[in-house]
């Protein structure tokens, strides 16, 4: 673990607070490589929905690809984080990459070779997703023992810059790739780029778990314990359910193809203008986050976060203008941004190693099955009501609830950074 001292953050800082890259070869390398991967990944999601439909001929078949990779992320994350409680993160993670770069050869492999079959594609998809599952938990909890406390909002917030740049440009990159020379350039690169986050863990010290370090047996790591641990604290289970407010309640994603063509009379490039715009308010929030580490009531952040995406969705549903929409799905994108760093510090911060895993367990079983329950119910008011109802009803239902969850449990806005209390 770096013991580099804390650095005060000046009080003029605006763009992304560097310091954990500067203190921290470790971190800085781990973040270099998942923001290559995570680039050559949303290339290869772009190729694979582009080449299932070229087989298939069906945007049902391209649908199924979400469910692949959805079912094994839900099932797999507690007992995934089970296991990074357990065993040396470092090699889990190690072992987890390499099945991604495994898997990302093979793709290219099988292309070159002439191979089109959806069924080895969503195979292909499934396996992703569970070193994903494997993944995931070791490298988040790996975070809080490379870096001291106060740096985990900027490492945070630089991660979420990762995820959000992989998001947008891997998929823009993977389009010109395939449109220029097929899928199985985009494979390769992708299989290239992956050698990037092999280095880093790679390079990476040991991190055994305090418990299997101490010589405890290894099947005390349950998935029961972690669930216990988490229904007895308050703080941390208010980190996924103001999380599940935004997700479930306030989540139009499904009804952009609607939307796109009733209210404002576009067609498919306006619906990828409404899909691009979250992320792209979620980029500029990470780029402009300097003043987060100066913020110390982190619930009381994530609840102000939550309510002003619930806002700024319910006054998108109002408007009946591309532009004025655009931006205030930008600005629910940034608050979600926001939201997600603080809610990942406290899970890093306020958690004992050795449940740091299993929590992270649960986040990604929220963050996976939150946005596609938020599909469902989106869907179905806007059937039995009205798109706008859908979107306007539920940006307001999100910002009653976590305004009603802050009355419940107070103690969460009164956290304090300096005192970590689940």
């Amino acid at each position: 673990m770096t013991e580099t001292a804390e650095e005060p953050v000046p009080r003029t800082r605006i763009f992304a607070d560097l310091t954990p890259l500067r203190t921290s070869p470790d971190y800085r390398r781990l973040w270099f490589g998942n923001t290559v991967s995570w680039i050559g990944q949303g290339m290869t999601a772009l190729a694979v929905s582009l080449q299932v439909y070229d087989i298939a001929g069906s945007a049902f078949s391209v649908g199924l690809i979400g469910l692949c990779s959805f079912v094994p992320l839900v099932l797999l994350g507690l007992y995934s984080g089970a296991v990074a409680d357990t065993v040396d993160q470092r090699k889990l993670g190690l072992f987890s990459a390499a099945g991604s770069f495994v898997l990302s050869v093979g793709l290219a492999a099988v292309t070159f070779a002439g191979v089109e079959d959806v069924r080895l594609l969503y195979a292909v998809v499934a396996l992703q997703a569970v070193c994903f599952a494997l993944n995931s938990p070791a490298r988040s909890s790996m975070i809080a023992r490379l870096l001291p406390p106060g740096q985990l909002p900027a490492a945070n917030a630089l991660n979420a810059m990762t995820s959000t740049t992989g998001a947008l440009v891997g998929p823009m990159i993977g389009g010109l790739i395939v449109g220029w020379w097929g899928y199985r350039a985009a494979y390769t690169v992708d299989a290239v780029t992956f050698t990037a986050s092999l280095y880093a863990m790679w390079r990476l010290p040991s991190m055994l778990p305090d418990r299997a370090a101490g010589g405890k047996g290894a099947e005390r790591a349950s998935v029961a314990d972690g669930l216990r641990f988490l229904g007895t604290r308050p703080n941390l289970r208010m980190t996924f359910f103001s999380d599940l407010c935004a997700m479930v309640l306030a989540h139009p994603r499904a009804l952009f193809p609607v939307i796109a063509v009733v209210w404002f009379g576009g067609d498919a490039r306006t619906t990828g203008l409404l899909v691009a715009a979250p992320a792209l308010g979620a980029l500029l929030g990470s780029v402009f986050s300097g003043w987060l580490g100066r913020i110390r009531r982190h619930g009381l952040a994530v609840l102000i976060a939550v309510a002003c995406w619930g806002g700024a969705i319910a006054a998108f549903g109002l408007t009946r203008q591309l532009w004025p929409g655009l931006a205030l799905l930008a600005l629910a994108g940034c608050a979600d941004s926001i939201s997600m760093v603080f809610r990942n510090t406290m899970l890093q911060a306020a958690v004992p190693d050795e449940m740091r895993g299993r929590l992270q367990g649960v986040f990604i079983v929220v963050v996976a099955g939150g946005p596609r329950l938020g599909d469902l119910v989106a869907g179905s008011v806007a059937d039995l009501t009205s798109p706008a109802v859908a979107v306007t009803g539920g940006g307001i239902a999100c910002v009653l609830l976590v305004c009603l969850l802050g009355l419940r449990w107070r103690g969460f806005a009164r956290y304090d950074a300096r005192d970590p209390q689940p």
